[in-house]
Formats: C-alpha cells, structure tokens, sequence
C-alpha cells in the first residue's frame, strides 16, 4: 500500500519533504520565460491527480526513461503557486512492478467487485423469460467481456469514474428497478433488467482505463451506444429462434436510454421499460454526483452549514447536505 497520496499533499506543510508512487498521466517538456527547460507532469493515484514540476531534468537523480502510463517514484514537496498546490519534483525514477498495486494508483469502487458480480448474475438467474437469460449468459460467460465488465469505469469523469464504477453503477439500477416493477403491472421485469445490464456494455470497449481513463478510437469514433447496440444485436442473432419482436426490444432499450435526443440517445423512450431505464439510469447518476460534492466539502473541512460549490451535473447549481446539517450541534 502507498504511504503517501495526492489528497495527502494538501495537507502537508509547505516544503516538508515527500516520497511517494504515482502513475504519469502526462510528460512534457517546457522552457520558462527565460528559455529555461523543464518538465511538466500530471502525477496521480485513486485519489486524485497534481501537476508536478522538474525544474533540474537534467539533474542524475531524474530518471530519463519515463513516460506517461509509467509508475515512477518521486521525491519532492508540495506548495501552492497562484493559489494551486502543485508538487516540486526533486528526484524521480521509474518504480519496479513489486513496489506499488496499480489499484493505489486509478479510484476504485469501495464495494467488493466479487459480490457485485455475483449479486449481478443473481439477478439474470432470477429472470422467467428463457431468451432474455440466454443472451445475458451467453454475453457474460465470455471472460474477457466479463473480466472488462468488472473492472470498467461507468464515465471517464461524470459519475462512478472508478475502475469497477460500472458494475456498481449497474448493481445500484438493478437494484432500483426491481423494487419499481412491481409498483407497475405494466412493466416487464425481466425486459427492464436486461437493459439496465445492456444499456452502458459499449462502455467496455469505448473506454480504456491502463493509463487514467480515456476513450478508445472505437469510442471516440462510435460512442457506447452505438457499441452496446451492435454487441448485443450480433449475441442475439447467434442465438438460435431468439424471438424477433423481444430483439426489437432490448436494441430499443439500449438506443433510448439516455432518455433525451439532446443527451445522446438516438432514438426517445417508446416503451414503459425503457422509459423506466432512462428514469433510473439518471437518478443513479446524480445522487452519485451529489455524493461526491458531500464527500468533497468534508475533505475540505468545510463546515455543515455551507453549500457546495457549483454542480455541473446538476446545471451549476448548489447544494446543501441536509443529513450533516441537521446532526450540526449534536454530536
């Protein structure tokens, strides 16, 4: 396990020195005002990520031999220019692969991915319909599908941005759509649950997450939907007298489940289960960003009774932890 992390580093006095491991997110090479080289790095782990300075690349306790994606060694401090903590690098070199678990290095789900998995596929072996439990067996019984499945962010910045972020992200829906089903006769719940499995399964292929999380080509070029859609459409056809008609459907819940054509969905919810899907799918997404901002204001120290900074997700709006609030003075 690392001693030191980037959220560490704030707390740290200025110019006490620091050893730790950090993956390489970005090397470049820059000259000051005065024409005088040095390097620029984005250094991180699962806790975050710092811009780091070489100001002596040349210095024989700086390694030459790194990149980005590698996992280096550094020594420094940290301080704040213009009001931003960043690092002073003073030596560096590239960490052997016994010295760090990649896992202190990229953010990780804090739920156990084995019970997640299995409480995934507990779901997909409680299903009724016989199709729809062959095309998920069949699609999850493939290991590297599975294997990527499992280790997937769900975003490479929005909501659950953590390797397992997509399996978690998928338990949590499943998990809210079957305690809506049965509040609506209408919906077929066995439909509904193998789209919430379907609906982000391009994510495996549209992102790649060795160095940070970043889109693939496939992704940037295709996008999720577009992937998910073409993946599942050629699992059904390989499935001898998958029904047309339940085919039409699942590809509709996939292609629709953003809910909005603004939002990316090619096509709008036309059917209650994918209406549902898009429902939850979006109700997930944000209180896991609203989440986070809480989690962030308590890194921060900040007391109860401030809001927190502008929300992106939630259209730059505040926020205010009403749970924290209230137990304020009582503890």
């Amino acid at each position: 396990m690392k001693d030191i992390y980037i959220a560490d580093l704030a707390n740290f006095d200025e110019g006490k020195l620091f050893d730790g491991y950090f993956l390489v997110l970005l090397k470049q090479q820059r000259t000051t005002k005065s024409n005088k080289p040095y390097l620029n790095l984005i250094l991180g782990d699962k806790t975050g990520q710092l811009e780091g300075r070489v100001w002596e690349p040349g210095d024989p306790r700086i390694a030459r031999d790194f990149e980005r994606g590698d996992i280096v060694k550094a020594r420094g401090s940290a301080s704040r220019f213009d009001d931003r903590l960043q690092m002073k690098i003073d030596q560096l070199r590239v960490a052997l692969p016994s010295e760090v678990d990649k896992s202190d290095l990229l953010p990780s789900t804090t739920y156990d991915v084995a019970e997640l998995w299995r409480r995934l596929l507990g779901f997909v072996d409680s299903f009724t319909n016989p199709d729809l439990k062959l095309l998920l067996t069949t699609l999850l019984a493939d290991p590297a599908l599975a294997q990527a499945y499992r280790e997937a962010p769900a975003a490479k910045q929005l909501h659950h941005a953590w390797l397992g972020g997509l399996l978690e992200h998928v338990v949590s829906l499943l998990t809210l759509a079957d305690r809506v089903a049965p509040s609506y006769p209408i919906l077929d719940r066995d439909l509904l649950l193998t789209g919430v499995i379907l609906h982000d399964i391009g994510k495996v292929r549209e992102l790649s997450w060795e160095i940070g999380f970043e889109y693939t080509v496939e992704g940037s070029l295709l996008g999720h939907i577009q992937i998910g859609t073409a993946l599942a459409e050629r699992t059904m056809d390989s499935l001898p007298n998958f029904p047309p008609k339940l085919k039409l459907l699942v590809l509709h819940m996939i292609l629709s489940h953003h809910g909005k054509l603004e939002f990316g969905s090619p096509k709008l919810p036309m059917i209650p289960e994918a209406l549902v899907l898009s429902f939850v799918d979006d109700l997930d997404a944000k209180m896991q960003a609203v989440a986070g901002e809480f989690d962030k204001c308590i890194r921060e120290g900040k007391p109860a009774d401030e809001l927190t900074g502008k929300v992106w997700a939630l259209d730059q709006r505040q926020l205010l932890n009403t749970k924290r609030w209230l137990r304020e003075g009582k503890e």
